[in-house]
């Protein structure tokens, strides 16, 4: 595949991640459509880093915007001056992939450890209710089948947090999606490195 080409391909899916990212980062801040426990600060600690807004998003889009620029050959980027354009793309996709990859990492961070909510715990022997991290220091006894995390046992996300409704499956699905959406980010943003690379070397490589 052509340089430009493919430079017209991974731009416009790079601002499309982005605005996934961003979106998803900004629904963990909203577990069950709800913001009384944003204004509370009652939010799992790693959502409100907000890793999609920074790092798969606004990190991500200076390299998807050049990208497609050059791919396109606006009036920004004409045909002179290719190898420097190329050059300033490799410097942006590797921040937009070190931004993906930060955002992976925290993402799967959030999504071991469990959100932060509401449930109850027992206290010399009596049942108290406190906000925090219940996954985390779970017993093992307390998983079905052996699991050892809450992943894989369903069965208590609604049954341990009492508050947000539904935050464990929310917090779940949209780490989750972050984890998705990153971790292809980090692998156009790859490929945006070495065809920039080749762009350098070869220029586009289409007919004038």
């Amino acid at each position: 595949m052509c340089v430009g080409t493919c430079a017209r391909i991974l731009g416009p899916g790079l601002l499309i991640l982005g605005l996934l990212s961003i979106t998803a980062s900004l629904f963990l801040l909203f577990p069950n459509w709800e913001s009384r426990y944003l204004n509370m600060g009652l939010i799992t600690k790693k959502a409100m880093l907000m890793p999609g807004l920074w790092g798969g998003g606004m990190l991500v889009f200076p390299a998807a915007i050049q990208i497609t620029s050059i791919g396109w050959r606006w009036r920004c980027s004409s045909s002179s001056g290719n190898c420097q354009k190329m050059f300033l793309s490799i410097v942006l996709s590797g921040l937009a992939l070190l931004g993906s990859a930060a955002c992976f990492i925290i993402s799967g961070v959030g999504l071991t450890e469990g959100p932060l909510c509401l449930y109850v715990f027992t206290n010399n022997q009596r049942k108290m209710k406190q906000w925090g991290y219940p996954f985390i220091n779970m017993d093992i006894e307390t998983f079905n089948s052996g699991a050892q995390n809450y992943l894989y046992n369903p069965s208590l996300w609604n049954s341990v947090c009492i508050e947000p409704q539904n935050v464990v499956g929310w917090n779940v699905y949209f780490f989750s999606a972050l984890l998705i959406i990153n971790m292809v980010e980090m692998v156009l943003s790859a490929i945006l490195i070495l065809n920039s690379f080749f762009g350098c070397v070869c220029g586009l490589c289409e007919k004038k």
